[in-house]
C-alpha cells in the first residue's frame, strides 16, 4: 500500500530538486505562446482515466436480478442494490461490503448521489471495443482506433482550440496508455501532451529564476543566460560536434523566445495550490499561493497525500487560467491507505482499519479480477466522488457573458473494456476477467444529456448498440472505437477535414 509523507525536510528537498531540474522536459510545455487572444472560445475536454475496465453493467446500466432470466449465472444486480434514478434512465449501486476481495477492510460505495446531482448533463454510450490488452485498448479509447489521422482526441481539442494557450494539453496521470502521443506529426508541437510528474510541486520548475533564495537580479541572471546562449554554448566542443544536428537547433531555440513566453505567464505562481505555511514556506523564497489556492483546497484537501485530488486541483487551474483547452488524470494502479490509517491487523476484520481507510484499490479498477463487485462500487464512487467536485468548480467560475466553464466542458470517463459476465450461481462475490464488451460515461452540458446510448441485453447482461441519428437502441448494432471518437469531437465543434467520420447526431446537445 502507497502511504505518502510530508514533512518540511522532504518538502524542501523536492522543492529544490523541482528548481534544479530541467525547466522544459517536454516539447509542448516549451512551445511559445501565439500572440493575440485564441481565435475562437474554446471548449474543455477533461479525461478522466479509469484504468482497469470501469464497467456500465456494475453502475449506470446495472440489470436488476428480477429482469433477467439467467440472473443466478449472470452478472445481474440484487433489486435491494440496483437504485433508480428519478426522471432518468440511469440506475446506481449502492453497495457497501466488509472487505474488498482478500482484503479485509470495509466500504462504503454510493453511485446514486452523484447520478440524482449530475443525470441532466450524463450520457453513456455503449460501444464494444477491440483489444483486451490494458495499453492498446486505452489507447484505442482515447485515438478512436486511428479515427483522425492518429490524432489523440486530447490532440484534437488542442490543435483546434490551443491558440494562444501556454501549455493546452496536459497530462496529470503517469503510466497509462491514455496519454500516448497520437501519430500524426502534422499537428503543432504545442498539442502534443505534456507529462506532468508531481502535480504538487510541477509550478516549481516552470519559471528558472523565481523562488531561488539570494538569487542575483533578474536582470544579472538573464545576462548570464545571454551570455551562456551566445558565447559559451556555441563554442562547447558538444555544440560543434553536432552542429546538423535539428534536435540541437530546436533546443536552442526553445531557449529562446518560447522559454520567455511560458515564465511570462507567472504559472509558478498562478498553479501554485499549496498555501504558504511551515510545511511549503513559499515566502521565504519569495513565492505565494494561487489566488484560487484556497478555494481549491477546500474542493481538495486530501491533495496533499492523494495523487487524484492533486490532479483534479491542478487541472483546475489550468483550465481556470487559460493555461490548457485539455487536461487528462485520473486514479492510479497503487493501493492507497488514508492518511493516518494503519495497516496492523490485529485479529479477524483487519484490526485498526475502517470503512474509509482504503482509498484506491491496488491496481484501480483491475481489482475485479478478485472481486468485481467491491472493485467497481468503490473506484466508481472515489472517481465520481472527485468529478462532483470538479464540476461544482467549474460552475463556479464564470468564463464571459454568463457563462460558467462548465458550460463549455466535457468531462469523458475513458476506460480499456468491460468485464465479463459470468458469475457462480448466485454469487455475491467473485472475480471478472476482461471483455471487449462496455461503453463509456460522458458528462457535459454539450452532449445529448439523460440518455442511455444504446442498451443491455438483460440475459446476458452485455450492451448492443443504437440509431447514431435517433439513439433507438438497436441490438442488432454494434458501436465502435470510431463512433465514440466521432460523438465526442463533433460535441465539442472540433472539425475533422480530410476525414469522414460517423455523423453521430444522437450524441449532441438537443440532437443539432
Amino acid at each position: 500500500m502507497q502511504k505518502n509523507y510530508w514533512t518540511r525536510r522532504n518538502v524542501m528537498a523536492q522543492m529544490g530538486a523541482a528548481l534544479g531540474g530541467s525547466l522544459f522536459a517536454g516539447q509542448a510545455l516549451a512551445q511559445a505562446p501565439r500572440a493575440g487572444a485564441p481565435a475562437v472560445d474554446p471548449k474543455f475536454l477533461i479525461v478522466m482515466c479509469c484504468s482497469g475496465g470501469a464497467s456500465l453493467v456494475d453502475s449506470f446500466m446495472a440489470v436488476p436480478e428480477s429482469t433477467s432470466a439467467n440472473a443466478a449465472t449472470v452478472n445481474a444486480w440484487p433489486d435491494r442494490l440496483v437504485q433508480k434514478i428519478d426522471g432518468s434512465p440511469f440506475t446506481a449501486i449502492d453497495y457497501s461490503a466488509r472487505a474488498i476481495g482478500a482484503i479485509p477492510i470495509p466500504f462504503t460505495g454510493n453511485q446514486s448521489n452523484f447520478v440524482k446531482k449530475h443525470h441532466a448533463d450524463m450520457m453513456t454510450v455503449t460501444m464494444t471495443g477491440t483489444s483486451v490488452n490494458h495499453g492498446v485498448a486505452e489507447y484505442r479509447s482515447i485515438n478512436g482506433n486511428a479515427a483522425y489521422k492518429g490524432r489523440t482526441l486530447q490532440e484534437a481539442v488542442a490543435t483546434h482550440y490551443g491558440a494562444g494557450r501556454v501549455i493546452p494539453n496536459v497530462h496529470l496521470i503517469n503510466g497509462v496508455s491514455f496519454t500516448d502521443r497520437g501519430t500524426d506529426a502534422s499537428i503543432p508541437s504545442n498539442a502534443f501532451g505534456e507529462r506532468v510528474a508531481a502535480p504538487n510541486l510541477w509550478p516549481l520548475s516552470l519559471d528558472g529564476y523565481k523562488g531561488i533564495k539570494d538569487a542575483p537580479s533578474r536582470d544579472l541572471f538573464e545576462k548570464a543566460r545571454e551570455f551562456r546562449n551566445s558565447r559559451l554554448d556555441p563554442n562547447s566542443e558538444f555544440a560543434k560536434t553536432f552542429a546538423s544536428s535539428a534536435r540541437l537547433d530546436e533546443w536552442e531555440r526553445l531557449r529562446g523566445d518560447p522559454l520567455k513566453g511560458v515564465e511570462g505567464e507567472d504559472l509558478i505562481s498562478k498553479l501554485m495550490f499549496f498555501p504558504d505555511s511551515t510545511e511549503m514556506p513559499l515566502s521565504q523564497f519569495g513565492l505565494q499561493a494561487s489566488q484560487l489556492s484556497q478555494k481549491v483546497v477546500n474542493a481538495f484537501p486530501k491533495y496533499k497525500t492523494d495523487p487524484l485530488e492533486a490532479q483534479a486541483a491542478m487541472a483546475f487551474l489550468l483550465l481556470r487560467y487559460g493555461i490548457s483547452v485539455t487536461v487528462t488524470f485520473g486514479p492510479d494502479l497503487n493501493g492507497l491507505l488514508k492518511d493516518g490509517a494503519s495497516i496492523g491487523f490485529s485479529g479477524a476484520g483487519g484490526g485498526g482499519l475502517k470503512d474509509g481507510d482504503l482509498i484506491n484499490t491496488p491496481v484501480g479498477f483491475d481489482f475485479s479480477h478478485n472481486d468485481v463487485r467491491s472493485a467497481q462500487s468503490m473506484m466508481w464512487t472515489r472517481a465520481l466522488s472527485v468529478t462532483d467536485r470538479f464540476i461544482t468548480l467549474l460552475k463556479s467560475e464564470e468564463y464571459k457573458d454568463g457563462q460558467s466553464y462548465w458550460d463549455r466542458s466535457m468531462i469523458y470517463f475513458a476506460t480499456e473494456f468491460g468485464r465479463t459476465r459470468n458469475r457462480p450461481a448466485n454469487a455475491m462475490n467473485f472475480g471478472a476477467g476482461h471483455d471487449l464488451n462496455n461503453g463509456f460515461l460522458i458528462i457535459s452540458p454539450l452532449v445529448n444529456g439523460n440518455t442511455v446510448q444504446g442498451g443491455v441485453d438483460t440475459k446476458t447482461t452485455l450492451t448492443y448498440g443504437f440509431d447514431p441519428a435517433t439513439g433507438r437502441p438497436d441490438p442488432n448494432r454494434t458501436m465502435t472505437e470510431q463512433h465514440v471518437y466521432a460523438g465526442i469531437v463533433q460535441a465539442l465543434g472540433v472539425p475533422t477535414p480530410g476525414v469522414t467520420l460517423p455523423d453521430m447526431k444522437s450524441m449532441r446537445k438537443g440532437m443539432a
